[in-house]
């Protein structure tokens, strides 16, 4: 969007440097009069035949910290930044927004490295799976990694191809193909096929593969692999726990009374393994949540389960509700799985939850569905009652074995408050 406030213009480049620009991006850079881009894009330009020998230039050798506060103290002061193919699809640009409006912003895109591969490999872009590991925990691959899926990624350095293979083979998905997509567009454009299993380790020494790349993958499932899709109920040895955990069944239904939403947040009070909110993070694009969890062992594990199951972005709080929420951003749900009983836990929880936003409780003790029936009465909501058996071997033969019963109450904030 350009209107009279725009001071930042954020143009994309492509590994072909300043041929890759539309001839009004050329003119924006040609009288630019703070010029920020990468070293090696920089050392591509010939600043003098651009006319910018007059212009300020500052490299881009700031991470995202420090680059939103030197734009800070630029606002409103021209700068113009090049950056690498599309600044809105997992780039710069989309970072800038959080703290620039859109109205103070002229973004002009070149092809992202996702159009170039997947013109590369003859993938239909809405098709595939496009994510970024670039500056970003590898773990995030891992809700992505289902038979026959295509993936195609952004990645940081060249170790990432590595660890991204070791990560596919632990799955049991190490036939799967990758496909090192190097500087597209550019004079040292390179393409390298292996499979997971070939990649091997990381040598420093005798790096494979450039720091500049897009990886595509071809996931092929193993003999006997075992499937973690998006839809939750994960099978209960997915996680590491103690016994705190919510049972798949039961998971499964809390999580459809919590409608995962894209970019929504969730509070999870009582998090004991972290399975709610894993879930829920694996279920919506974007989502987010904070798992509240008073015991450290537990955390540790909420930890552990985050990364294999690909969601390292999962905040833990050590603390107990309701003290431990009172900084935390508005959820847009919330479930109480532990603490109902302490004072002020669901009222915090009630009060701080959005208007249309869910809550749900679960109760296996007398004394919490005492609780829980006081709040329907209260509240309305819908309450229920989960039994689930499953069947296990007795002698010979086979039996019900049942676990205890799941008292639950879910309700709908009112959009207005009466």
């Amino acid at each position: 969007m350009s209107g009279n406030k725009a001071w930042l213009t954020v143009l994309g480049i492509g590994d072909d440097g300043i041929n890759s620009l539309t001839p009004p991006a050329l003119t924006l850079a040609k009288t630019a009069k703070t010029l920020v881009a990468p070293q090696r894009v920089l050392d591509s330009l010939d600043l003098a035949a651009l006319g910018l020998e007059n212009s300020e230039i500052v490299p881009w050798t700031m991470g995202v910290g420090p680059t939103l506060e030197f734009l800070k103290e630029r606002r409103g002061t021209p700068v113009t930044i090049l950056a690498t193919g599309d600044p809105m699809h997992f780039g710069i640009g989309a970072t800038m927004r959080r703290m620039i409006d859109a109205d103070e912003m002229l973004v002009i895109p070149s092809p992202s490295g996702f159009s170039l591969a997947a013109a590369r490999m003859g993938w239909a872009l809405q098709d595939i799976a496009c994510i970024s590991l670039h500056g970003r925990a590898v773990a995030g691959l891992q809700p992505h990694i289902l038979p026959d899926n295509r993936i195609l990624s952004l990645t940081s350095v060249g170790r990432t191809i590595h660890e991204v293979a070791e990560i596919l083979v632990a799955r049991g998905y190490g036939g799967s193909k990758l496909t090192v997509l190097e500087h597209m567009g550019g004079k040292a454009e390179r393409v390298v096929e292996a499979t997971a299993d070939d990649v091997g380790a990381f040598d420093p020494d005798k790096p494979r593969f450039a720091d500049f790349n897009v990886l595509a993958i071809e996931c092929v499932a193993g003999e006997g692999v075992r499937i973690h899709a998006p839809v939750p109920g994960l099978p209960d040895d997915a996680f590491a726990h103690d016994g705190q955990l919510t049972k798949r069944e039961v998971r499964a239904i809390t999580l459809a009374a919590l409608q995962p939403c894209p970019q929504a947040l969730l509070w999870d009070v009582g998090a004991g393994c972290g399975s709610i909110s894993i879930e829920w993070m694996r279920a919506a694009r974007g989502a987010k949540a904070v798992a509240i969890e008073t015991r450290t062992d537990r955390q540790a594990m909420i930890a552990e389960n985050a990364v294999l199951l690909g969601t390292p972005r999962l905040k833990i709080i050590d603390g107990k509700a309701p003290e431990a929420l009172s900084d935390l951003d508005a959820p847009d749900a919330v479930f109480i799985g532990g603490g109902l009983g302490e004072d002020g836990v669901f009222e915090t929880c009630w009060k701080a939850l959005k208007p249309g936003g869910r809550l749900v409780a679960n109760a296996v003790t007398l004394e919490n569905e005492v609780r829980l029936s006081q709040l329907h009465s209260e509240h309305g909501g819908e309450l229920m009652r989960l039994s689930v058996s499953r069947a296990e071997p007795v002698g010979r033969f086979h039996g019900w074995k049942p676990f205890m019963p799941v008292t639950q109450w879910s309700i709908q904030k009112p959009w207005r408050q009466p």
